[in-house]
């Protein structure tokens, strides 16, 4: 038995979240082409093929890892997951992140500002170099993060 609209509803919201990931894509080039990519020092771990340190409660899968012509910057997108009820610490990334949530319950507060709580399908912009910090609530947290970094920098380091 199908519920009434349920298909169809289905349908929809699923082309709506696709054309939304398709407009972040070129979102976060059009960032690195503005200045959004701006080197910081790098820690041990770089996004030339080194993931990130392991932080209990958060994975970052990496889905596409994209050089920018004639640049030394690339464009990557990762899957990031922040299990139930987690705090991910204050950190920075090097360049512009362009994010979109997916499912889940999620908050940010970026370094001055007040923490913005997201429904599924809003998106979030983390400038270059901002210390910023994140929450799951009581269902885990689920997005599509498209970072523009300089080649061999990190994708994230911890707050100084």
């Amino acid at each position: 038995m199908l519920v009434s609209g349920g298909r169809h509803r289905h349908h929809r919201t699923e082309g709506y979240m696709r054309s939304k990931i398709w407009f972040f894509v070129p979102l976060a080039s059009i960032a690195l082409a503005v200045g959004g990519a701006v080197a910081a020092d790098p820690p041990a771990s770089t996004s030339a093929g080194v993931p990130p340190a392991a932080q209990s409660g958060i994975t970052r899968k990496i889905l596409s890892t994209i050089d920018v012509p004639d640049s030394k910057y690339q464009v990557i997108e990762a899957r990031v997951e922040i299990a139930a009820n987690v705090h991910v610490p204050p950190h920075t990334h090097p360049g512009t992140v362009v994010g979109y949530l997916l499912e889940g319950d999620y908050s940010i507060k970026l370094a001055g500002q007040p923490a913005k709580t997201l429904m599924p399908g809003e998106s979030f912009v983390i400038p270059p170099g901002v210390v910023h910090e994140e929450f799951a609530g009581a269902h885990p947290a689920k997005a599509l993060a498209v970072f523009t970094v300089e080649k061999g920098k990190p994708l994230t380091s911890p707050a100084k």
